[in-house]
């Protein structure tokens, strides 16, 4: 990956000014990092859908070449509001940050924020199947339904479903609508929440985006941290596990990335 210069990351930011505010004062925080914020390199990160990741490596007073602090900037993609609610997920970021789970929350800036960076790597789409690795994803998952966010219990994957239909139903050509079946959707939503919703499912703290991309893990403590929650929100435990079912069949990092291969859905366990 290209290492540039803090000037190079500028461009992206339609605040900078701001961006190097929020940088300035976290510098000033930690008192053994250097002033001139040119001296910083910035290394983009891929993986990221909805937002642009940048690595940041700050040299210190006294580390000559050597870079002992870190720091992940994500500037927030154009357009992902239709997907979900910026304002709560930066309030769940805080609230988890709060808590010590996931990364710190380092710093904000108007389209952005700064991130503890994490020293781990992030799981590939074979990393899934792996049963040792699994057994490690199940757990911490168990404990993200079990985390007391603030709000109400309410279920939201029936509402958002529906919030998605109506926006694709605005982007589309009436070809696409007819190939996506998208006037079809709204009957079959009515008859899954018809179908599932039970009076005894178990409501807890859903990540709803259980993808490859959004779990590390250090291969030295095999603890695992799970990132990104733009999509976060109480809904049944049971969507949760089965949605990241369906995440081991998807690879996005082929050339059809939108083509889930369902052979690789999970069968019983051994």
């Amino acid at each position: 990956m290209a290492i540039k210069k803090m000037t190079s990351l500028i461009p992206s930011c339609s605040s900078p000014e701001d961006l190097k505010r929020v940088l300035q004062t976290l510098g000033s925080t930690w008192g053994d990092v250097v002033e001139d914020l040119e001296s910083l390199e910035v290394v983009p990160l891929k993986g990221a859908m909805t937002n642009e990741v940048y690595q940041i490596n700050w040299p210190t007073l006294n580390g000559q070449d050597a870079l002992h602090r870190k720091v992940l900037v994500r500037i927030y993609g154009d357009g992902v509001d239709l997907f979900f609610n910026r304002d709560d997920e930066i309030k769940t970021f805080e609230c988890m940050s709060h808590h010590g789970y996931g990364p710190k929350l380092l710093g904000r800036f108007s389209d952005g924020r700064l991130e503890e960076f994490i020293h781990a790597r992030t799981l590939s789409a074979g990393d899934l199947r792996v049963s040792e690795t699994s057994d490690l994803i199940a757990a911490k998952l168990r404990e993200f339904h079990e985390l007391d966010m603030p709000g109400p219990r309410n279920v939201l994957l029936w509402e958002r479903l529906r919030t998605w239909l109506k926006e694709a139903k605005k982007l589309c050509s009436p070809t696409e609508i007819g190939e996506f079946r998208l006037e079809a959707m709204g009957d079959e939503i009515n008859m899954l929440e018809e179908r599932l919703t039970r009076d005894d499912q178990e409501i807890g703290f859903c990540h709803n985006d259980l993808q490859y991309g959004n779990v590390m893990i250090d291969e030295e403590t095999n603890a695992i941290t799970i990132i990104d929650y733009e999509y976060s929100s109480f809904n049944p435990i049971a969507y949760d596990i089965t949605n990241h079912f369906c995440e081991m069949a998807a690879n996005y990092h082929s050339d059809t990335p939108h083509v889930l291969d369902y052979t690789l859905y999970p069968g019983p366990y051994p």
